[in-house]
């Protein structure tokens, strides 16, 4: 099985939203859970068991819980405002996963009364909730060769019995781009965000392609 990250997720015969990211435990390599960006803006964690294949031809994945059902399962996403050197931190039952950082606009001295200026110290953060030891994938995460080049991005998984058994990366540029499955005996260690491989940049750059695509224009 192929999960690409971004594929849309029907769930009733209805679709409901898109895989936005993929959770995974890093000792065993297994995908534990997916994070299905639903309609309402709100980043579910989906246990893998709950998924399967879409319809014939489509390109698509299926739940197979109901509607109810997925409503019930919370949204992992949380929000904060931080200073530049504080981090959303981990608990005692869940760790962080995928954090993005939004710096506040810097405002004049008495716009604000007394409080302005405590906006250009600050930051705006989400991040996302997953299950402690876990690790957390998304589309735009960074694929790193082991002398330390910027390979390309993720753009899903392979899959056999729920257990990675290659990474999909995607490389290219502006219009062209290609999809390398890397086996997963190629991974040296993959953590929240970011995937580093066992191979130097010419080892990589080596491996065939699956597929080739052209980005359409926005």
């Amino acid at each position: 099985m192929r999960l690409e990250l971004g594929t849309p997720v029907v769930c009733a015969g209805d679709v409901v939203g898109e895989i936005a990211d993929a959770v995974i435990d890093p000792e065993t390599l297994r995908l534990t859970h997916v994070v299905v960006q639903t309609g309402d803006k709100q980043a579910r964690l989906v246990p893998t068991e709950l998924l399967t294949d879409g319809r014939d031809g489509e390109r698509e994945v299926s739940l197979t819980c109901t509607l109810e059902r997925l409503r019930e399962l919370e949204s992992i996403r949380g929000f904060a405002f931080v200073r530049f050197d504080e981090f959303p931190t981990s608990d005692a039952e869940s760790d962080v996963g995928i954090e993005d950082m939004f710096a506040m606009p810097y405002y004049e001295s008495g716009e604000f009364g007394d409080y302005a200026g405590e906006f250009g110290s600050s930051v705006a953060v989400t991040y996302d909730r997953i299950p402690k030891g876990e690790v957390e994938i998304r589309r735009s995460s960074a694929v790193v060769s082991a002398d330390g080049h910027h390979l390309g991005r993720a753009d899903g998984f392979v899959l056999r019995d729920g257990k990675v058994t290659h990474v999909v990366l995607e490389r290219g540029h502006w219009w062209w781009t290609r999809d390398v499955a890397i086996p997963v005996e190629a991974v040296e260690v993959i953590e929240t965000d970011s995937v580093t491989l066992n191979l130097s940049k010419d080892e990589a750059s080596a491996l065939p392609a699956i597929r080739a695509h052209r980005r359409p224009f926005s």
